[in-house]
């Protein structure tokens, strides 16, 4: 039974997950007017010919101040959002997965104010200042909303629910690609307009964040608070046997207090499950300017489209198919992928249609990708790790994802202009591991408790090594089973 109250709760988290999607993809679409701006602030001078008796401005090679300050427009995002992903377990604890959430928010209204007020002072730093005060804001928020809606959902639509999350932000994108064309918001009048948007999603999850319920999870096991857990899970969350859903917690409370937690250094250096998934997604404009299309931007817009389509088709699928089939079919449809997109580069010059096969291998890519490697990470991660590893585990997750889009987004031009049309073969490599480590390491989580399935992903140790004082829940139950 899905509940009005679980509606609102996942409506409200996802707005986070909306923002992010939109500070992802914002910062693209007004890419020239903005750095053309930013000669107009810096006094570059723009080169002039003569054409006849007509004094006419021809487009400049980009100077090294706008490339130096439009490059940090954009890295810092991810720097942001690298160094506030280490406080997504501290804030969780210690303000609850809700007031954690609402305090957040302020981040992300500063953020968008400063860029939205971009033209009223030196644009470059007031862009620079809100795109990492914004990346703070969506590094804990991406930790945080994924969190959240695993512990609130019933198992039976924990995957289906998690997967709002994936929606959410590529709804975002694709938002901020459509306001980005040139006859809505992305000219050279209305840029700060469409920067300073992003902070509409931040004032409604405000608005609305008093009326949803705190984690019950977090409530009883953190704070030991089983009455006000059980108050939220009836008659307001769908749980049919809210007794039965605590009873797990109360057989080992007496054992370990409900204010057990793992911090990131007891998680890396006491457990084995702490796995790296990176995942890449990258397309290129360039490839459907090759293909001879006149505006290139609504292939693009089109390559959105495509992301929402086949995530709500997950959405539908997670709970059906589960998450270990699609995560699989995903990693390795993006590997054949990869592989036809470098074909289609390599021979493009020599047949005019490879181009449209390297166009064509873009969507199925995306597809793959929204199929199963987009949406599932983010809260499998949380279905993996019980109640007291489950923040530290998220932070580990939060500061990997981070740091390996830093890490791609800075280091890609230069492997593609070393490698060339071969660059991809290193993605489809990748994509071929992980498709093994999933089939091997993974397990299935559909359809059960967390305390099902950290019983049965523990880690395997020797009966004669003794539990440490920092035992986690999924390593006590592992040792009192009868």
């Amino acid at each position: 039974e899905v509940t009005g109250l679980l509606v609102l709760s996942v409506f409200t988290a996802v707005l986070g997950s909306l923002q992010f999607g939109y500070g992802l993809g914002v910062i693209n679409a007004p890419q020239e007017v903005i750095e053309n701006h930013y000669g107009r602030v810096l006094n570059i001078a723009q080169n002039e010919t003569m054409v006849g008796n007509l004094t006419q401005a021809t487009k400049p090679p980009k100077h090294r101040s706008v490339t130096v300050y439009w490059t940090l427009s954009v890295s810092i995002f991810c720097i942001g959002g690298m160094f506030s992903s280490f406080f997504i377990g501290y804030l969780a604890d210690k303000l609850g997965r809700l007031k954690a959430m609402l305090v957040v928010n302020i981040f992300a209204i500063v953020g968008a104010l400063l860029m939205g007020l971009a033209k009223m002072g030196p644009s470059h730093i007031f862009i620079i200042a809100g795109r990492a005060i914004t990346g703070i804001y969506c590094g804990i928020s991406t930790g945080l909303v994924p969190m959240y809606i695993g512990e609130i959902s019933p198992t039976s639509l924990r995957g289906a629910l998690g997967t709002m999350h994936q929606l959410a932000i590529v709804t975002g994108i694709l938002l901020s690609q459509v306001l980005g064309l040139d006859f809505l918001l992305g000219n050279d009048r209305l840029w700060p307009v469409i920067l300073g948007l992003s902070g509409l999603p931040a004032i409604l999850q405000t608005i609305l964040l008093p009326f949803c319920p705190e984690s019950p999870r977090y409530l009883y096991i953190k704070l030991g608070r089983e009455e006000a857990a059980k108050k939220i899970y009836q008659p307001h969350l769908p749980s049919p046997m809210p007794e039965e859903s605590l009873s797990a917690h109360r057989t080992h409370v007496g054992h370990l207090t409900p204010t057990i937690s793992v911090d990131v250094y007891d998680l890396t250096s006491d457990m084995c499950l702490n796995h790296e998934i990176a995942l890449i997604f990258y397309y290129s404009t360039a490839i459907f300017k090759q293909a001879r299309l006149t505006q290139p931007v609504y292939a693009t817009i089109g390559v959105g489209v495509v992301n929402i389509i086949f995530t709500m088709i997950s959405v539908f699928l997670v709970e059906h198919a589960g998450r270990r089939s699609l995560y699989i079919t995903g990693l390795a449809g993006m590997c054949c992928c990869a592989v036809v997109m470098t074909v289609g580069l390599v021979f493009q010059h020599s047949f005019t249609w490879m181009s449209y096969l390297s166009m064509s291998a873009i969507f199925f890519f995306v597809a793959f990708f929204e199929i199963g490697p987009g949406p599932i990470p983010w809260f499998i991660v949380a279905e993996l790790f019980s109640q007291g590893a489950r923040p530290a585990a998220i932070t580990i997750a939060g500061f990997c994802n981070w740091t390996c889009n830093f890490i791609v987004g800075m280091c890609f031009p230069y492997i593609a202009e070393l490698c060339g049309p071969y660059v991809f073969i290193i993605f489809a490599l990748l994509l071929f591991g992980f498709t093994l480590f999933t089939y091997f390491k993974v397990p299935e989580t559909k359809g059960k408790t967390f305390e099902q399935i950290v019983q049965g992903f523990r880690c395997k140790k020797s009966s004669s090594q003794p539990l440490k004082a920092s035992a986690t829940e999924l390593e006590y139950l592992g040792t009192t089973e009868a």
